[in-house]
């Protein structure tokens, strides 16, 4: 091979494509530059966007639409997931935002792309139409590509909805257009076409599982037999039991106070459940997760609640040898009481924690929705309650009031 010769961009660009299940033929043609404007219907002037103006209030603002750059993309907003993070700043605003366009978990439609924009973050084609979903914003590395996508967790960088209020104001998915910026504001975005509404907004949710399966999986002690408790039976937790089903996991244990969340749990691919609400003490919870197990304790657990109590009882369900993965906290609930000698090291558990996703998680999850939709998995129900824009406020007072499962902001 002449070397001197080599399309090095080319050669990395196919590698890319293929990772992303887009890979063109070598003789394909180069296609037609996409249209700038939405084929069907005008783009208005603008935009409605629901803006966190005071603790537990949102304000239907009206804003400009600006002008779509080279390198932005102007999305319709289809639907957006409300999610934990929101309802604490609905709730506190801990992270001093306010005022700000809330909305994380969201999807919609490319109505307006400039013209640098041909692929998305994974290398796949991008075209007017094409349905999408935004990852993380790196600012501090703008030039980030599928290569460091397991290198790097999203934790620390940016995302959309999370924005501090700036001059553009479309910057949250609670809305019924948002920008995304390119070029070295650092956003990344996915083509997701192939998935339905409800996959869309769950995608996100999902993501945060796909992770803390994959750190569960470091530990070398989650196998295809492992008998795994599964503990809190929210949307976290519900997805934690799905996304082990589709990896043929089926010795399952649900444990939750509530009763009908423990009856989806099952549908969702959990075996067994317990009701800690019917057993009194830890000792006589660990016993009947015991016994749900056929006399053993879990080879593997997953702590899915943001209680420091359910924390420190976790360790009980677990064997000599085995693991955790906690994932439940998202904000500082509190310290826990645990027996580093009784709980962790005479018992030498191996636990790990989990925080968010990192991109390739998040390109995994398409794979992962569409394999529980293929084997009859319920994701769909999770979203109980759906709320056009302008009850905003009510969708943020039924998460809080946790009556549903998952909560969700459609745009009609």
């Amino acid at each position: 091979m002449d070397m001197n010769n080599v399309n090095i961009e080319e050669i990395v660009k196919q590698v890319l494509a293929g990772m992303a299940g887009t890979a063109p033929a070598a003789s394909a043609p180069a296609a037609a530059p996409a249209p700038a404007a939405a084929p069907a219907g005008a783009i208005p002037k603008t935009a409605h966007v629901a803006v966190l103006t005071e603790k537990e209030h949102f304000d239907i603002k009206e804003y400009p639409i600006p002008p779509v750059g080279d390198d932005d993309i102007l999305v319709k907003v289809e639907g957006c997931g409300v999610c934990g993070t929101d309802a604490h700043e609905f709730k506190r605003d801990p992270f001093n935002l306010i005022p700000v366009a809330l909305g994380h978990e969201g999807t919609g439609e490319i109505v307006a792309m400039g013209k640098n924009v041909k692929t998305d973050t994974a290398g796949k084609p991008v075209k007017i139409g094409d349905k999408v979903v935004t990852c993380m914003i790196f600012k501090d590395d703008p030039e980030i590509t599928m290569f460091d996508l397991n290198k790097k967790n999203v934790g620390g960088a940016d995302v959309y909805g999370l924005l501090p209020d700036d001059d553009v104001h479309l910057n949250g998915w609670f809305s019924d257009y948002i920008l995304i910026r390119g070029g070295s504001f650092g956003s990344t975005f996915f083509n997701v076409s192939d998935l339905d509404l409800d996959s869309r907004i769950l995608i996100e949710p999902c993501a945060v599982l796909v992770h803390a399966v994959e750190r569960a999986k470091t530990t070398g002690i989650l196998r295809f037999n492992s008998r795994v408790v599964v503990q809190g039976c929210g949307p976290i937790g519900l997805i934690c039991i799905a996304v082990l089903r589709t990896m043929g996991i089926e010795n399952i244990c649900a444990v939750d106070g509530n009763q009908q969340r423990l009856d989806f749990a099952k549908r969702m691919g959990a075996t067994m459940s317990v009701n800690f609400m019917e057993h009194k003490g830890i000792e006589a919870l660990a016993e009947a997760v015991k016994e749900q197990f056929g006399g053993h304790l879990a080879d593997f657990a997953f702590q899915c609640t943001g209680s420091p109590v359910a924390h420190a009882n976790i360790y009980k369900f677990i064997r000599n040898g085995g693991g955790l993965c906690e994932l439940g906290f998202f904000i500082n609930g509190g310290d826990a009481t645990i027996n580093p000698h009784f709980d962790i090291c005479s018992k030498e558990i191996t636990i790990v924690g989990s925080w968010v996703y990192t991109l390739r998680d998040y390109v995994t999850t398409f794979d992962f929705l569409k394999r529980a939709n293929a084997i009859g998995l319920p994701m769909s129900e999770l979203i109980t309650d759906k709320y056009p824009l302008e009850e905003i406020n009510e969708a943020l007072k039924k998460n809080l009031a946790m009556t549903g499962l998952k909560i969700a902001v459609v745009n009609k």
